[in-house]
């Protein structure tokens, strides 16, 4: 299997120099492949091949005005045109937007598909002099298949090493606690595991970080565009954004990694994050929880120890069906945080009785359909292309019972 490491590397003033060439490089390349594309589909109706794309490169290299590509390792070029051509796929196979150009101003990063190597901890790039100085914090057995350099806007460099071992994945074993989670926005998450409830709040990292943001891009907006103090005032915002993003990252793989101990198989809601966003009430806030972060996280840590991640229908009404007798009611607005059952009288907590219908709700697809290597079709996923946004293998949802069928 493929294991990877993102670490961070500090290149002296001509290493610095040569990546932030190959990056300008592999930005214009990207950006003319691209243009050609568009052109060759307006004036033929039909698209260009990577092949094709690669042949360019040497015209290109030879001419006076852009012989300054042949500084750029081939191969970071080529790897720029393959993933040019699996963003069309993508495009094409409807899993992503038409590509668009590339801008200087925003993250810069390249790819050398191989000959980089470790040495006495540090790394070796092509056509950059010297060795890299890197805090490398753990290597896997292995070997490095591609390296990814990446520049952030705050100037910072980072390397992704992706290392091909010889481990397998466990085999998915689904004997043990399984714990219902419900994402929300007033508690980050609430967990059911079967004996209790237990609440995670929402840490809402850009309301601890908005006054100071505010403070730095009102700075930034009175500089002059093209000065130097502007780019240092830039360079500031980006620390904030990044402080920002290192801080939803760490409480993420924190909370992730406490959940996945405790539990063999996990169970959440297929949220449409992106049709809620257009809520521009809750835009900024459901943005700020990131729940597609959280869940990629559970999904690569439960397949470490032979977990299953379950996802259950978006429509599955969770907070409107009462767990002790299975009857639901037929509206409930978000404000309301708890309420009673007409039927059993029993109260509920809002965000606790989800999760524990959540939870009913993936024991009864397991019972009934298993796992998802069954016929459900679970583990097909695209091939050379983007995968889901999700990257597991999803349970196949069923439509949820009525009321009286699950009280039967």
């Amino acid at each position: 299997m493929h294991r990877a490491i993102k670490v961070r590397i500090y290149p002296n003033n001509e290493q610095s120099h040569h990546l932030n060439r190959m990056m300008g490089c592999a930005r214009f390349w990207w950006n003319f492949a691209l243009n050609l594309c568009n052109e060759t589909y307006k004036e033929t109706g039909k698209g260009v091949s990577q092949i094709a794309l690669n042949k360019e490169l040497p015209k290109l290299k030879k001419a006076e005005e852009t012989a300054w590509l042949a500084e750029c390792h081939s191969q970071v070029l080529q790897s720029t045109t393959l993933n040019l051509t699996k963003a069309f796929k993508n495009f094409f196979e409807k899993r992503a937007k038409y590509p668009c150009f590339k801008s200087y101003k925003r993250m810069q990063s390249i790819q050398f598909p191989q000959s980089v190597k470790i040495v006495d901890g540090e790394l070796k790039f092509p056509k950059i002099n010297g060795l890299v100085k890197a805090s490398i914090h753990r290597i896997f057995e292995g070997e490095i298949k591609t390296v990814t350099v990446s520049k952030t806007p705050s100037g910072k460099y980072y390397a992704s090493l992706l290392f091909e071992t010889n481990a397998e994945y466990p085999e998915v074993q689904i004997e043990g606690k399984t714990t219902g989670i419900d994402l929300g926005l007033w508690d980050f998450a609430v967990t059911f595991d079967g004996d209790k409830v237990t609440k995670y709040p929402n840490p809402r990292h850009i309301k601890r970080h908005e006054k100071n943001l505010a403070r730095k891009q009102q700075k930034l907006s009175r500089k002059q565009k093209g000065s130097n103090s502007r780019n240092k005032a830039r360079k500031l915002v980006a620390k904030v954004h990044e402080r920002i993003s290192n801080a939803r990252q760490d409480y993420l793989h924190k909370l992730s990694r406490k959940i996945v101990d405790k539990s063999q198989v996990v169970v959440v809601e297929n949220l449409n994050v992106k049709g809620m966003v257009r809520n521009h009430c809750l835009a900024k806030a459901i943005s700020d929880v990131g729940w597609g972060m959280f869940v990629n996280f559970i999904d690569y840590k439960l397949k470490e120890k032979g977990g299953l991640l379950i996802e259950i229908d978006r429509w599955f009404p969770s907070s409107k069906t009462c767990s002790n007798c299975f009857y639901q009611i037929g509206e409930m607005p978000l404000k309301i945080r708890s309420w009673t059952c007409p039927h059993c009288g029993t109260i509920h907590d809002r965000d606790g009785n989800a999760a524990m219908n959540i939870r009913a709700e993936a024991l009864r697809m397991l019972q009934t359909g298993g796992t998802p290597v069954s016929a459900d079709g679970g583990d097909v996923r695209p091939k050379g292309g983007r995968k889901s946004v999700l990257r597991h293998s999803p349970v196949k949802s069923e439509a949820p019972l009525s009321s009286s069928d699950r009280a039967g």
